[in-house]
Order: structure tokens, then C-alpha cells, then sequence
């Protein structure tokens, strides 16, 4: 493969560098009724030998300048690195102890999971093995996906074709939000008491049970980990899980915001449908805490958020060790679907797969043909590495815009797209 070295070769760390784009957020029509672009931090390690490993972190969604700022910092820990004689773990600790007091949880391994990302790829292309081989082998022969698709669009209508839309993709499983997002007025459509909220909530799970059937599967999101509104109470959360339970549901996710475990493990014990949770957390230390309280049927760890697809695999064995199951969670671009991927595929209890329908240029010009989808499973990647590029073409093509990574209900951090 023009510019590897010899199979197994160990190699220098030259370099390490951010990549930040910008882009058309997706092809799916009723995801860009409510964002239109997204931005993309992606991390380079350059060694003498001409190979390069790609990682990327979901900071780059949110905060993308902050992320080059913090490669910087990091990268003289692996400048001169000889790899992979040194290991990723041991590397991996060396940059985690450099932030001891600034970073322990959320942006400092948010930011690693890029570098670390990077690293297993660059391992992989070295010895010419798909990255879930390193991190203990596969555990699956394919893994089922969901549609992520976002708010609920008004009117239902709108929402049933986007039902449609997603099983004629493929798709056996979808995700819609809690409420509803009006394309024509750009706000949320509001219930303006528990009582409406439960209403809303169960008339929309009757919807769309009444439409596809008993046979693909129904997930929600509550978002309160970023909410559009007031957040739920355990006691209106509670009552709309009551309301939905005969739909069938394969999770409910976020239903409080992370603030509040107990509630969490509260809920969990209260209804019959899974409680998902997990996408703002990092590192083991604070799922743990979700997992000492049995506080999540299902775990979502983010391996491009986390702290690294071995933070992930290691999430998914501790609750994998309590009876309990996960599923990825995966909102990046296309270099952060693949980790996520390769770590589901490590992971001995990964029940399902959250994929971006009809996905953007910076998803699909990522992944290549690595990402392979057939019947609704996701098919276990191939290629060494984490099978992503970046090229010249790729970075020319899709220039960073500086700001456009915030995006909040916070006046003063709105994006208007």
C-alpha cells in the first residue's frame, strides 16, 4: 500500500496535527429542517515512515477550536514516539495525567479520544488489522443500526414520512425525539404542562407504532441532556415512560438530564422499558457511577467523546459484568462513526448500532467503502486500521468556518445556518 512501511515496522512520531472542516451537516431532508452544517476536528499523526493515523473528536461538533489548542498541548508527549513499541494505554496515560487538574472528565478525553482514535489507526495500517482485532477481536458477526434521526417533525405527517424515508434506506430501527420541531416557525412545538407532555409523548408513540408495526423497532430521545426547554422532573419522566410502555420501545433515551443519576436509577426501576443514557459522560469513572447505581438498562458511551475506543470497550465490560447492555452512541462525522463501529464490534454486549441516515460528505467521504449496511446490520469493517481517509481533495474541499461549531439554545451561541 503506497506510503506504509513494512508490515509490523515500528516507525517515529513526526508530527501531530487538527483538521478542522466544515460542511453540509446531512443528506437526510428532514434532519436539515433543523441544522444545515457541522463541523469536524480531526486529528493527524505523522510518522518518519510516511504513515498516518486519523482520529476524530465530537468536540470538533461543538467546540472545534478548542480542540486544535488542546492537540497542541498534548502533542509534544508523542513527538519521537517509537510506535508501536510504545503502547497506546501507556501513551494514553501520559497525556491523561497532563491534565490531572483541568481535564479529568469532558473536554481533556474528549479530545484524547481523537489522539487515541489516531493511534489504533495508525497501529492498525502497521499491521494490517481492522482496529476492533486490537482491542481484544470481534465479538459480533454484524450488528443491527438504528436511523438517528433527530427531533420529531411537525406536523405528524411530516413525521411519517420521515418514518418512511428511513425504512427505505434500509433501516429496521429509527429514533425520534421528544416534542416536535416545526421546519416553518424553526422552534419546537410546545406542551406546556406534564399532563400535555405525557399526551404528546404517547400520541406520537401510538403514531408510529400504528404505522410501521410490530416489526421494527421504536427508540425515543428526551434530549435532556441538552434540552430545548425546561427539563423533565423524575415525576413527568416517570409518567410518560408509564404512557408508552404498551408501544413496545427497544430504549428510552435520556429521560433527565446526567446531573441527576438517582433519578435515573429511580426511573429504571419504575417501568418496563430500557433506560438509555451515557452520550455527555467521559471516562469510566463517571459511568461508573451510573453502573453502581443500576441507573441505565443500556449504556451509550461515545468512543470519540469518552476518552478512546479502550475507555469504551471498557465502559461496555463493566456494564457487560452487571447483566447490562450498550449501545454506541455517534453524532460525529465519519472518522467517529468508524470508532464507534470497530469498538461496538469489540464489545461483548453492543446491542445496537446508531447510525446517520442518508449521511453527508463528511460522513460518506470519510468512511469510504468501509461502512457496509445490509438488511439493517452493519457488517464488521475490513480494511486495516479504522478504514478512514483524509485527503488533500477532502480538506480543500470542505474549509473550516471559524464559529461554526456552536450550536445551543443559549441567546448569544444560536447558529444561524
Amino acid at each position: 500500500m503506497p506510503g506504509f512501511g513494512r508490515k509490523g515496522e515500528a516507525m517515529k512520531i513526526t508530527d501531530v496535527q487538527t483538521v478542522l472542516l466544515t460542511g453540509p451537516c446531512t443528506a437526510d431532508p428532514f434532519l436539515l429542517e433543523a441544522r444545515r452544517r457541522r463541523s469536524v476536528a480531526l486529528i493527524e499523526i505523522h510518522t518518519d515512515a510516511g504513515v498516518i493515523g486519523i482520529g476524530e473528536s465530537y468536540a470538533g461538533y461543538f467546540c472545534p477550536e478548542l480542540v486544535a489548542v488542546a492537540v497542541q498541548y498534548y502533542r509534544p508527549i508523542l513527538l519521537g514516539v517509537t510506535f508501536p513499541e510504545t503502547d497506546i494505554h501507556t501513551l494514553w496515560r501520559r497525556m491523561y495525567l497532563c491534565e490531572n487538574f483541568w481535564g479529568r472528565v469532558g473536554l481533556g478525553p474528549a479530545v484524547l479520544s481523537g489522539i487515541e482514535a489516531a493511534l489504533w489507526d495508525l497501529k492498525g495500517k502497521i499491521l494490517g488489522l481492522p482496529v476492533y482485532e486490537l482491542l481484544g477481536g470481534r465479538h459480533h458477526e454484524r450488528l443491527p443500526a438504528y436511523a438517528t434521526g433527530g427531533p420529531a417533525n411537525w406536523p405528524p405527517e411530516r413525521l411519517l414520512q420521515k418514518l418512511d424515508f428511513y425504512l427505505g434506506l434500509g433501516f429496521r430501527a429509527f429514533k425520534v425525539g421528544a416534542g416536535y420541531y416545526d421546519a416553518a416557525t424553526g422552534r419546537a412545538v410546545p406542551a406546556r404542562s406534564p399532563g400535555a407532555i405525557v399526551e404528546l409523548e404517547a400520541s406520537k408513540a401510538r403514531l408510529m407504532r400504528e404505522h410501521v408495526g410490530p416489526d421494527v423497532a421504536i427508540l425515543m430521545d428526551g434530549h435532556m441532556g441538552n434540552p430545548l426547554g425546561d427539563a423533565w422532573d423524575v415525576a413527568t419522566a416517570r409518567a410518560v415512560l408509564r404512557a408508552l410502555e404498551p408501544y413496545d420501545l427497544f430504549f428510552f433515551e435520556e429521560p433527565l438530564p446526567y446531573t441527576d443519576p438517582w433519578g435515573y436509577a429511580e426511573l429504571r426501576r419504575s417501568t418496563s422499558i430500557p433506560i438509555a443514557g451515557g452520550e455527555c459522560l467521559t471516562t469510566l469513572s463517571e459511568f461508573r457511577q451510573y453502573a453502581d447505581l443500576d441507573a441505565l438498562s443500556i449504556a451509550q458511551p461515545d468512543a470519540a467523546w469518552v476518552g478512546g475506543l479502550l475507555e469504551f470497550v471498557r465502559v461496555a465490560r463493566l456494564f457487560d459484568a452487571r447483566g447490562r447492555k450498550i449501545a454506541t452512541h455517534s453524532w460525529g462525522a465519519g472518522v467517529a462513526q468508524m470508532q464507534n463501529i470497530h469498538a461496538g464490534f469489540a464489545s461483548p454486549n453492543t446491542s445496537i448500532l446508531e447510525l446517520p441516515p442518508a449521511a453527508g460528505p463528511l460522513h460518506t467521504e470519510l468512511w469510504g467503502d468501509s461502512l457496509v449496511m445490509r438488511d439493517g446490520y452493519v457488517l464488521p469493517p475490513q480494511a486495516p486500521g479504522l478504514g478512514v481517509r483524509l485527503t488533500d481533495a477532502i480538506k480543500q474541499r470542505y474549509p473550516f468556518v471559524p464559529g461554526s461549531g456552536e450550536f445551543n439554545t443559549v441567546p448569544g451561541k444560536v447558529l444561524e445556518d
